[in-house]
Order: C-alpha cells, then sequence, then structure tokens
C-alpha cells in the first residue's frame, strides 16, 4: 500500500549550471546535510548532444560519478521536456499551437507536440542512447521519464500535425464515417462528414463545439501523452533494471494520469504549496491571505493521496517547494518550519522520499527567482537550514506499510474533461467538487484513499464516494454492486453516455431513480435545506422509489437511499456536507477526529513551531 522502508531526502540538482571544480564540495554538502538522492539531466540535451549526432558525454559521466562516489543515489532524466533549438530545424512542424491557431515557439520549455512521429521518435532516440549509456551504472538508481507533463497547458496542441493524427485516431475509433456521425448525433447543426479529414479540431468555432466530438479531442490528446510516455519505457526498460517514474503536477487533469501510471513504477509529483495556492485554488482571497505562508493543506494532502493511487502504492516527491517560487501571481517566504512540515506531511502520506528543488539557487535565467536549499553565494538558505535539521529526525519515522483508509473516493479523469466540455455552469468544475468532499472528510479527520475509476474493488472500506461520474463503465457499475458497504453517489452521476448523450432511461442509470430536470444556481440563490447547511451550484429534480433521507425546504429530496446506495441531488454546501458525513460515519461505525487541519496549520503560519502541529495530529512520528 505504501512506504516499506526508512523515508529518504534529495534535491534535484544542474551540474552543467555549475563550475565543475564545485562539484566534488556539492555533493559533499548534500550527504553532509542528510540527502541520500539527487536527480540531474533532465533539461540537458542541448549540452549532451551538441549537434545532431555529435555527443558531449565527458561532463555527464564525471558528474554521474562524483555524485556517485559520494554516496548519492542518482535518478537520471531522460532530457525529453526542453528538445535543443537544432530539433526545430530537423522538425519545423514539431511545436505544438495553442487554441488560437498559433505556434507556441522555441525559447522556453515544453515545446513539442505529443502528436509528432518524429519528435516521439527523437524522445526514443535520446532515451534509448542514454540507457545503452548508463542503464548499468551503479549509481544511477532510478529514470525520471520526460518532466511534468502537460505543465504550462501542453496537452492540447491544434496543430496540424494534432488534426491528423486526430483523424488516424477517429478512424481507429470508429472503423467508418457513419458511425462517427451516428455517435456524434451530427444530424444536430447539419453537421454530417462524409470522410474523416474533413474533421477539424475543436476549436476555433463560431461558438460551442459538438460536445462528443471535444470529448473525443481530449480523449485523443490523453491517449497521445500515454503513447509518449509508453514509448519511452519500452526503449529504457530492456536497458535498466532502475526503477521508472514520472514527475506529476497539481491540479493537472489534461491527460489521464492513471494510464501514463500504469507503466511506470512508481508515481511522483511536484509540489509547490505557496504557488499552487495563488495559482490553482479556487479558495477565496481571505482564505489565501490567511494561508500564503502555509499553503492548503487539504490540497497538498489530496495530491498525496491521489499519486499514491496512481502510483499502485509507491510515490514521491519530486521537487518540494523549498522557499519563495517565481511564477505565480504572488510569491511569499514560507513560515518558519513549513518546508520541514510539507516533507513530513508528504511522510505521514506514506512518500518514501521527499526531493527538494533545487541545490542552488539559480543567478541567471527564468528561475532565478525561485529559491532553492542554497542561495546563490552557496550559502544555506532558510529552506536549506529546516532539512538539515530534518534530515536528522529520520530516524524517528517509521518505514511501515500504510494501512489503507477506510473512506474512499474514485477519482476519474475523463469526468473533469467532460465538465470542462460542457459545465453548465461556469461555477462547475469536476476536480472542485471531488475536492469539496474530500476537504468534508479531513474536516471529519477521516484518512481518505484514492480509487481509479477502473479499480477491480472498493476493498475493504466502509464508506465510497463516487461524485458527478461523467458514464458508468460496465466494470466500474459492476464492483459498485459487488460492494457490500456503503456507496455514496451524485450528484450529477452517471448523466451522460460514453458517448456524451443523455441515457435513454435518464440518468442517473440507476433502478428506482431519474433525473427528471437539472439546474444551475446562482452563488446568492442556494436552495436551502431543512436543516443546517444548503445545496450550491447543481440541483437535480427526481422521481423516485428511494427512501428520501432529507428534503429542501421546497420539499425537493435531496439525499435518498436503496440499499447500500445512497444519491445526492446537489452539490452540499459545507454545512450540509460537514453533516451528512457526520451522520454516514455514526451509521458505519467510524470514529471521527474533530481536527481541523486548516485552522492548526494556520497556526504555524502565524509563527508557531511546526513541531506542535506535527505532534498534535501526525501520530506517525515515534
Amino acid at each position: 500500500m505504501a512506504r516499506t522502508r526508512k523515508p529518504e531526502l534529495g534535491v534535484c540538482y544542474y551540474p552543467e549550471h555549475w563550475p565543475e571544480t564545485i562539484w566534488a564540495d556539492d555533493a559533499q554538502r548534500m550527504v553532509e546535510m542528510g540527502l541520500s538522492w539527487v536527480r540531474i539531466g533532465e533539461f540537458a540535451w542541448s549540452r549532451i548532444e551538441t549537434e545532431p549526432g555529435q555527443f558531449e558525454w565527458g561532463w555527464l559521466d564525471r558528474a554521474i560519478k562524483t555524485l556517485g562516489q559520494a554516496g548519492l543515489k542518482v535518478i537520471m532524466s531522460t532530457p525529453t521536456a526542453t528538445p535543443p533549438r537544432w530539433m526545430l530545424d530537423r522538425h519545423p512542424d514539431m511545436l505544438a499551437w495553442d487554441a488560437a491557431g498559433r505556434p507556441r515557439t522555441f525559447g522556453s520549455r515544453r515545446h513539442y507536440d505529443f502528436s509528432h512521429a518524429g519528435y516521439r521518435d527523437e524522445a526514443v532516440r535520446i532515451t534509448s542512447i542514454l540507457g545503452s549509456r548508463y542503464g548499468r551504472d551503479p549509481h544511477i538508481r532510478a529514470w525520471q521519464l520526460d518532466n511534468e507533463y502537460g505543465c504550462h497547458d501542453t496537452t492540447l496542441s491544434y496543430s496540424p500535425v494534432a488534426r491528423n493524427a486526430f483523424h488516424s485516431w477517429l478512424e481507429d475509433r470508429y472503423g467508418s464515417i457513419d458511425a462517427l456521425n451516428e455517435r456524434w448525433g451530427n444530424v444536430f447543426w447539419s453537421m454530417d462528414y462524409q470522410a474523416f479529414d474533413q474533421i477539424e479540431l475543436p476549436n476555433l468555432t463560431v461558438t460551442e463545439p459538438n460536445p462528443s466530438h471535444a470529448m473525443d479531442f481530449r480523449r485523443f490528446a490523453s491517449d497521445q501523452v500515454v503513447a509518449f510516455n509508453q514509448a519511452k519505457v519500452d526503449a529504457l526498460r530492456p536497458l535498466t533494471d532502475a526503477e521508472l517514474l514520472h514527475n506529476y503536477m497539481g491540479r493537472i487533469t489534461d491527460f489521464d494520469h492513471f494510464d501514463v501510471g500504469q507503466p511506470l513504477d512508481i508515481a511522483t509529483w511536484d509540489s509547490y504549496p505557496l504557488g499552487f495556492l495563488e495559482d490553482r485554488s479556487d479558495r477565496d482571497d481571505a482564505f489565501k491571505y490567511a494561508h500564503m505562508r502555509c499553503g492548503d493543506p487539504d490540497f497538498q494532502a489530496f495530491h498525496h493521496d491521489l499519486y499514491r493511487a496512481v502510483g499502485r502504492g509507491r510515490w514521491w516527491v519530486l521537487e518540494q517547494q523549498p522557499g519563495p517560487v517565481n511564477w505565480a501571481p504572488h510569491n511569499p517566504a514560507p513560515a518558519p518550519g513549513m518546508v520541514r512540515l510539507w516533507a513530513l506531511e508528504a511522510f505521514a502520506h506514506g512518500a518514501e522520499v521527499v526531493c527538494f528543488f533545487r541545490w542552488r539557487q539559480a543567478p541567471f535565467a527564468q528561475e532565478q527567482n525561485h529559491a532553492g536549499l542554497l542561495r546563490p553565494d552557496g550559502e544555506l538558505s532558510e529552506g536549506g537550514r529546516e532539512i538539515t535539521a530534518l534530515a536528522a529526525e529520520l530516524d524517528r519515522l517509521p518505514g511501515d506499510e500504510l494501512p489503507p483508509a477506510r473512506v474512499a473516493i474514485v477519482f476519474d479523469y475523463a469526468s473533469q474533461w467532460a465538465w470542462e466540455v460542457q459545465p453548465q455552469d461556469r461555477q462547475f468544475d469536476y476536480f472542485r467538487l471531488v475536492f469539496d468532499i474530500y476537504c468534508g472528510l479531513r474536516r471529519a479527520g477521516l484518512a481518505v484513499d484514492i480509487l481509479p475509476p477502473s479499480a477491480n474493488n472498493f476493498g475493504d472500506r466502509d464508506l465510497v464516494f463516487i461524485p458527478g461520474l461523467f458514464a458508468w463503465t460496465d466494470a466500474l457499475r459492476g464492483v459498485m454492486q459487488n460492494f457490500t458497504e456503503r456507496t455514496i453517489l451524485g450528484p450529477r452521476t452517471g448523466s451522460r453516455t460514453e458517448d456524451f448523450s443523455v441515457p435513454d432511461d435518464l440518468p442517473p442509470g440507476l433502478s428506482g431513480i431519474t433525473v427528471s430536470a437539472v439546474e444551475t444556481l446562482r452563488p446568492e440563490a442556494p436552495i436551502e435545506l431543512a436543516e443546517a447547511g444548503s445545496l450550491q451550484i447543481w440541483s437535480e429534480q427526481v422521481s423516485t422509489d428511494w427512501v428520501v433521507l432529507e428534503r429542501a425546504l421546497d420539499d425537493r429530496p435531496v439525499r435518498l437511499r436503496q440499499g447500500t446506495l445512497d444519491y445526492w441531488t446537489g452539490w452540499p454546501d459545507a454545512k450540509a456536507l460537514d453533516r451528512w458525513i457526520a451522520q454516514l460515519c455514526e451509521e458505519a461505525g467510524l470514529a471521527m477526529a474533530h481536527q481541523s487541519g486548516s485552522r492548526r496549520i494556520q497556526r504555524i503560519a502565524q509563527g508557531h513551531l511546526a513541531m506542535d502541529y506535527i505532534t498534535s495530529q501526525a501520530s506517525f512520528i515515534e
């Protein structure tokens, strides 16, 4: 289920950025600090292959030897996130295009289109060459494939290359253009096609495109990431016994991480609590202000649990924020103790390794305002001092396996795509819905596991939540029907078919309940419940012979039950959600801790010691 060895610390290092004369000293300082792992190479292609077919191996050979002989375990990266400038001369059409139909040009990173077959071949080529040279090197203990798939909105490309690849994907999926027209409902607005190559990408349309068209484009784009990653895995597997991993990001949902992670050994993610609070959070300004130096504790925890699921129990943090970052709207410094606390929190969720980004703050280029464990002059930063203290405490942390949580949530990437394609309300977001329920469970002091929609079973759980599921699969329906404990469904669960049509028998596809109408709610006009709380954002009207557990003030059913199934007809606000979760826990015999991680972590942001939080809430510390 999780870690079975003592937790370890690591760091991201760029030997090509620094004089070779300081490498040995850097390596020795890393070891003395208590670090065990060092990641290198993910952006070094232009220094490895200076011209097509011209390789400079000496510096990299010496860097690996220097780090390894100092006692560090090396994570070697394939440099495919940053193809060199000469690559564009070889493949002028390899760039991704944005939704406005403009190429995304050279001069930064991630400047490739996942659909470009020529670039995919180049990525396999450099991966194979690196694997042949270093695959059996005893210092290299893991391989990172590429870097942060999907970051900077790079999953979806609207290029001619992507369009042509989409045509092939559609033909493989549907077989005939008539079948596509039927399943997309192209009779609507006279959108029938006579051939696959007539189909454009779903951008630059006069108004919204056909949702089936847009949904298939999202599936196609995810499949391109999966295929790109798989091609590199296939190239590297025969050349090394070291473990393969990729570093995902926070709230990147453009591709299916479960599918990408299937052939990998370990899932990792890059955790930037303060950057993500400013850049990717739905929290209001008051919350962001209160948590500006500690981050949203539930956001980090959710991703720890998500990537534990993606890695099938094995996961790391490959980049942990050590101080202010450079890329968010605001970039405050962490409160004293937070860098250490973030690492401890990851270990509490089962992380095997936490690596920090980066070793030394860069004095040049795009990330020179991004803190490291060292300042640009080589002196320890505040984050570096905290990690030095943390390393001395690692022996106090157990390496025991993390037991399964009694509560789980099914997270489905396809549902995120579907409700982005047709949200019905600008407030509705699948990630936000799932995250709201996750936060409610955390407020109740409950541990939570994330499950993929492809799970063979729900395991030994007491409660399983399946909110907002776009479309049922036979496999998931079977798992749910065989589960003997309580499953909580809705709102919006099962409201479309795989082809993005309303089911013939109407949602949610469960016997004895029919969603007859839906509405979305203005923020100032929630539906008040007879007891505490209200429905927000989304509400459904139903006809049913299920038991009605609760009604709104206007008498509409809001919570229904039949056997082991519950159905929620709306999106509960925090008051209603807390009350519903408390009732479910009482019925299931689950103890609620009634601790607010948010309030406790805010105390740290106001100057309290991190260890106060750790000793009061994280019992994994012996």
